[in-house]
């Protein structure tokens, strides 16, 4: 939504200058929870690009609103420039069920009116790029949002704000739902065409790199200033730390082995901080490469023997629609492989088919297989147990390469202190499950880690925990993931899923894979006009079949989450129980996207 404010903005005594917004000892704070925001003041230049991190929880939203004058402090004051034009894009959206796409992006459905007659935006190419570049292209602008996803709804309303002229653009997690094709011309987009400024929230390390000249970080009801973006943050942080002598030496060593990556790494990662070089490089002195590669590469073997995945001339579907056409493909032991393309492109579908949960004709997995699946839905997690109680189900000790943890202690690994192990599972934040659901996976000892979007609802220093335990994990990955910081820190190979049928390597990475999608836009268009020549009778017939077994999952799942209510303090039961679910879960998840595949041929 579009504040339009009248009043006066303080003048910045630091720098001589007028901001565009300025927060004098403003706390906020919200009933029993207590303080988020405590005597914070920190000013916003006109060209000031910056990024907001912090844990979950920290009051990075709450930051958000207050710079928008959505929300008034508790104390303290907000002051706003004069006429100052304000764009958000909040974490929640309220677009109306009947309005089109042409009423969100260009009319008065969600913000004032952008543009009048049709004639004059339809021959304007920095809106067609816009809508182009969010991958709005094929939704056409008389498509009701009602029976859209969130993630489209959300691109809609992104969309909206870009084509607006604003002073200030507040984004709080506009990546989210995009594919790094998506991430990377939002990216461009901002650096390239925005001229006002930015405040945004997200998780996207690269992103922040990409775009942000400043971070504020908030933590301890305090709002800290740095100058650079995520790796300039990293760097100062640590610098901070040691001058300061923490005592958290857990939490040191990852931003140590953090920093070591990236200054080994591209150039263009430590280009922008301006402190002294010579200080970072002492830093990380003694700090070893992030992993062994070799020594990683024979313990997989060890645990796997030679054979992990083969694909053999195999096809796949995902109900109606084409996956994998007559491909070959050889995962072996101690490979790290990402698996790139948009969204609905079958990465979901190819990690489930690894897994077991699906079959096809050429398909084989090792004898010595383990694997280990995390999906990107959190039913499977019991929500009538205590966190520890959830990962003691699993097992109570767990080794992770060279060292061997207690339940506990792994929960501390992934962020959860003493008295949050004792919080229901039902009690926690998506963050906060998510981190369980990781933990799960790794207390099972699996040796295949099949990773369907991991970093979903994760903080940067989680994010962190959990690369620091993948650096080290000996065992093979394969990573479906929109997130360029995670997949180039973590995987050694990719691969791109481009929608026509094919699995293509990318020896060149990430901008292999930009460079693929441009030079072949039309892949996925004539996937798409493949599928459409299915018989429409047939495939209403599809539909109604699928609704059906939707329904009677459904009931079965209601059954089993009594069941295991019922049996709460039987372990062995809820055990057997959990693995039902999780069976019945995976037919779920693979019967959701036959069903999408089918509404999208009959819309």
């Amino acid at each position: 939504m579009r504040v339009e404010s009248t009043w006066r903005t303080a003048l910045s005594r630091e720098h001589g200058l007028a901001n565009l917004i300025n927060l004098d000892r403003a706390s906020k704070g919200y009933g029993p929870t207590g303080p988020l925001l405590t005597d914070v003041s920190i000013g916003l230049e006109d060209t000031d690009r910056v990024g907001v991190v912090g844990l979950n929880g920290a009051g990075k939203s709450t930051l958000l609103r207050l710079l928008a004058r959505l929300e008034e402090p508790d104390s303290g004051r907000v002051t706003l420039r004069r006429d100052l034009r304000v764009s958000v894009l909040p974490q929640s959206l309220n677009l109306a069920q009947d309005a089109t796409v042409r009423d969100v992006v260009l009319g008065e459905a969600w913000l004032p009116a952008a543009f009048g007659a049709e004639h004059e935006w339809a021959g304007d190419a920095g809106i067609r790029g816009i809508l182009d570049g969010l991958g709005m292209a094929g939704l056409g602008l008389d498509t009701p949002v009602g029976p859209m996803s969130g993630g489209e709804r959300r691109r809609i309303a992104l969309a909206a704000l870009l084509v607006r002229e604003a002073d200030l653009l507040i984004l709080d997690e506009p990546t989210n739902h995009l594919d790094i094709a998506g991430v990377n011309w939002l990216a461009s987009w901002l650096r390239e065409k925005w001229k006002g400024a930015l405040v945004v929230v997200t998780h996207d390390r690269w992103f922040l790199d990409a775009v942000c000249d400043h971070i504020w970080e908030v933590a301890d009801l305090q709002v800290r200033a740095y100058e650079g973006g995520y790796a300039a943050w990293v760097l100062a942080r640590a610098e901070r730390e040691r001058v300061a002598a923490v005592t958290e030496s857990r939490r040191q060593n990852l931003l140590r082995k953090e920093i070591a990556w990236l200054r080994r790494g591209p150039p263009a990662r430590t280009s922008k901080p301006k402190f002294r070089i010579d200080a970072a490089n002492a830093l990380i002195a003694d700090v070893p490469e992030a992993r062994d590669q070799v020594t990683l590469a024979k313990l997989a073997t060890a645990r796997l023997g030679r054979q992990v995945f083969d694909l053999v001339d195999v096809t796949l579907h995902a109900g109606p629609k084409l996956i994998l056409n007559n491909v070959t493909w050889h995962v072996g032991p101690g490979d790290r492989v990402a698996l790139l393309g948009a969204n609905g492109a079958g990465k979901s579908t190819l990690l489930r088919l690894l897994a077991g949960m699906t079959s096809a004709a050429g398909f084989t997995a090792g004898k010595t297989v383990k694997p280990a699946f995390l999906s990107q839905e959190l039913h499977e997690l019991p929500g009538e147990l205590r966190l520890l109680e959830a990962v003691e189900q699993v097992a109570r000790r767990v080794k992770l390469g060279d060292r061997e943890l207690s339940a506990a202690q792994l929960a501390e690994v992934f962020g959860f202190t003493d008295r949050r192990v004792w919080t229901p599972v039902a009690d926690l934040s998506g963050g906060e499950r998510r981190r369980l659901q990781l933990l799960r996976l790794l207390a099972a000892e699996p040796n295949v880690l099949l990773l369907d979007e991991p970093t979903n609802d994760l903080d940067t220093d989680t994010l962190a925990s959990l690369e620091d335990l993948l650096d080290t994990w000996p065992g093979t990955m394969v990573v479906a993931s929109h997130d360029r910081y995670l997949v180039e820190r973590v995987c050694d190979k990719m691969y791109a899923l481009p929608g026509d049928g094919t699995l293509r390597h990318l020896p060149g990475g990430v901008d292999a894979y930009l460079s693929l999608i441009a030079s072949e836009p039309a892949a996925v268009t004539d996937s798409v006009e493949k599928t459409s020549k299915i018989d429409p009778r047939q495939a209403k017939k599809d539909f109604a079949r699928v609704e059906r077994q939707l329904s009677k999952l459904a009931e079965r799942e209601d059954k089993l989450h009594a069941a295991m209510a019922d049996n709460a303090t039987d372990y062995a039961k809820v055990a057997e129980l959990d693995s039902s679910l999780r069976e019945l879960m995976a037919d779920k998840a693979a019967l959701e996207e036959e069903w999408l595949a089918l509404a999208e041929l009959l819309s």
